[in-house]
């Protein structure tokens, strides 16, 4: 048996650290996590508003890894660190034949830590080498932030793809959000050399320019003034999880821009966009809005790459993203804590 962070998928009011088997499949690697990205996926889960469980109304939650590996094997040596991608194939449908599951057709996937799949806050785990990503030893604990670094590359590769449909160039970008994902965005757009607006009530002003990137209060000026002032985007990032800002969003954008939904508000609400700008400038200025979540494999050793180079570009700037790190017993505080990224620590090394 293994100690883990457990829930009861829409039972609010379950989360508690358990035993749970320590199941280790052949043709597995076996790890021992070492610190638990907590992200709001985690805190719906565990407010009974999300997630399905994996076996028996039980789920085990995380699905945000640094880990070791525990034994050689499968092209891994002891003392390697990894992380672990979180979506998995169904098995029946085109994207997932094409490696695609961040694409799945069905919504038949799994997901670790979410849907269908235990998680990965537990002592010991074994996980399928192919769904490994090696970290550079130089990224240490930071590299915690793999997946939400993932989730940003993963929405830039989609953003050039869709920009790429006709001639497009991307030069300015606003970030919509001062949390971890909006951060990282703003990061993975500097080290493409891209002028970006970082608009968040979260004060992080020090943080936002210490990539080049110019920090906006949304206490002192609201979004429609800002691309006023500067003359619009090329594209937009909303990851403050507002759906008005994500409506908002196409009208923030110049000819050709593109919004890409990162953040996710799942209040009944109803809410409002400007008529003209949905049905005059959106058609006749080639604007576009996606959604994107979750990545595929080739997101996560860009994001890990990334991660490495914006390390050594900022020294010390990815470690001030982590405001607060706590042992497993001690999750409700990890999950009420904002501004910044928290982790529960599951091993010190």
């Amino acid at each position: 048996m293994t100690l883990a962070l457990v829930t009861e998928p829409r039972r609010a009011g379950t989360t508690r650290v358990g035993e749970v088997e320590d199941e280790r499949p052949a043709g597995t690697v076996v790890l021992r996590p070492l610190e638990i990205g907590v992200c709001g996926t985690d805190r719906e889960i565990s407010h009974g508003l999300f997630g399905v469980p994996a076996d028996e109304g039980v789920l085990v939650l995380g699905h945000e890894v640094l880990a070791v590996v525990a034994e050689d094997g499968h092209g891994f040596t002891r003392g390697d660190l990894v992380t672990a991608t979180v979506r998995r194939s169904c098995g029946h449908c085109l994207a997932c034949a094409e490696s695609s599951p961040d694409s799945c057709l069905t919504g038949d996937y799994s997901e670790r830590g979410i849907t269908r799949l235990h998680g990965f806050a537990r002592e010991v785990l074994a996980e399928d080498p192919a769904e490994l990503i090696p970290i550079p030893r130089s990224l240490g604990r930071v590299g915690v932030l793999a997946e939400p670094a993932s989730v940003c590359a993963r929405a830039l590769r989609h953003a050039r793809a869709i920009g790429g449909r006709q001639p497009w160039e991307l030069g300015r970008a606003l970030v919509i959000g001062a949390g971890a994902v909006g951060m990282l965005a703003t990061f993975l757009l500097r080290l493409s050399g891209i002028e970006v607006w970082t608009f968040a009530l979260e004060p992080r002003s020090e943080l936002v320019e210490t990539s080049g990137a110019r920090y906006v209060s949304a206490a002192d000026t609201d979004p429609a003034s800002l691309r006023d002032e500067v003359g619009g985007f090329d594209l937009v990032i909303e990851a403050a999880g507002s759906a008005q800002l994500m409506a908002d969003s196409l009208g923030l954008l110049r000819r050709s821009g593109i919004a890409c939904l990162l953040g996710i508000d799942p209040r009944r609400q109803t809410i409002g966009v400007e008529g003209s700008v949905l049905a005059h400038d959106v058609v006749l200025e080639n604007r576009v809005v996606f959604g994107s979540v979750n990545a595929q494999r080739q997101d996560w050793v860009a994001a890990v790459a990334a991660l490495d180079e914006a390390r050594t570009r900022w020294p010390g700037a990815l470690e001030s993203f982590i405001g607060l790190r706590v042992p497993l017993d001690r999750f409700q505080e990890a999950f009420d804590h904002r501004g910044s990224k928290a982790t529960l620590v599951i091993s010190e090394g």
